[in-house]
């Protein structure tokens, strides 16, 4: 089973038997492919706060923190919720898929594990997976705010920029909250695309969710605006002739960000900002981010 998957892909196998752990990282690292384990779902979710793997194979039935319960806690956090879960479990009853699949996973093996069959079902989800990943990057790279929606309310994923967006010190505006406005909305509108909500907040710009339309099933995209950020980093685009990405790290170069944070709520490694830092000064004329930060600060008071 040479072709499981390109060399290089991270695998995270959560799973309580030492027998199955052993068996499963065997098998995968023949292959080249990096795997981590984990014992238990808070372990899991210990790795998972610090490194994000490219597929996760789970086991169902752990005592603690089950599988579907891992998995739920997995999906509900926009930074590795992307992470295809193929669950792995001895029981077959129908409810139990059933239970998975509304957990988050994408499939389920029975055990005892057919390697043939995993190597398959695998090769398909990081292939989906990696297609979805490339179609997000283009978002970001484009500077879009765009989070999509369950009609429930859940948050699917969203782009950098709107957790950058989001991002208070109470947390009183996080992603999480906005999602029982869009279900109302969604439930009283018949979902019209081009329609708006805003979303009022108390000493600070509103903010606005225009919809855009369905993307998939269950899964609703909307753009958030604030016309603040938009406004004053286009600001600094259209002054200073920079794209689109140089006006976001300059704005938030101007509010006193380090490149560590530009680089966590842009998405961006810190290579990137530096290059993109490397134009900025070009353009703007000056030698170290500093003058970058008092220029642009001038601009925009």
């Amino acid at each position: 089973m040479s072709d499981i998957t390109p060399e290089g892909d991270i695998i995270l196998v959560v799973d309580d038997s030492p027998e199955a752990l052993g068996f499963l990282t065997r098998a995968l690292e023949e292959t080249g492919i990096t795997v981590l384990v984990a014992t238990s779902g808070e372990a899991a979710l210990d790795i998972l706060g610090r490194l994000t793997p490219d597929i996760v194979l789970m086991d169902a039935v752990m005592p603690g923190l089950d599988g579907f319960e891992t998995c739920r806690h997995i999906k509900a956090q926009a930074a590795i919720a992307h992470v295809p879960v193929i669950f792995m479990t001895a029981l077959t009853e129908t409810e139990h898929v059933v239970h998975a699949l509304e957990a988050g996973g994408v499939d389920y093996l029975t055990k005892p594990i057919n390697l043939e069959e995993l190597r398959a079902r695998m090769r398909v989800h990081l292939a989906n997976a990696r297609s979805t990943h490339r179609a997000r990057v283009a978002l970001d790279a484009a500077g879009r705010h765009l989070m999509a929606f369950s009609s429930g309310g859940a948050v699917h994923w969203t782009t950098p920029q709107v957790r950058r967006l989001l991002d208070t010190p109470s947390g009183e505006h996080a992603a999480e909250a906005l999602g029982t406005r869009v279900s109302a909305w969604l439930a009283e509108t018949g979902a019209a695309a081009g329609g708006t909500i805003t979303v009022k907040r108390a000493n600070s710009t509103d903010l606005q969710l225009i919809y855009l339309g369905p993307i998939g099933p269950d899964e609703h995209l909307f753009r958030l605006i604030s016309e603040s950020n938009d406004d004053q980093q286009g600001t600094l685009r259209q002054h200073f002739g920079l794209t689109a990405r140089e006006s976001e790290v300059l704005f938030w170069i101007a509010r006193g960000k380090s490149n560590r944070d530009i680089g966590d709520v842009l998405g961006l490694s810190p290579r990137t900002v530096n290059k993109h830092l490397e134009q900025i000064y070009i353009k703007l004329g000056v030698e170290n981010r500093a003058s970058a930060a008092v220029k642009a600060m001038h601009l925009l008071t």
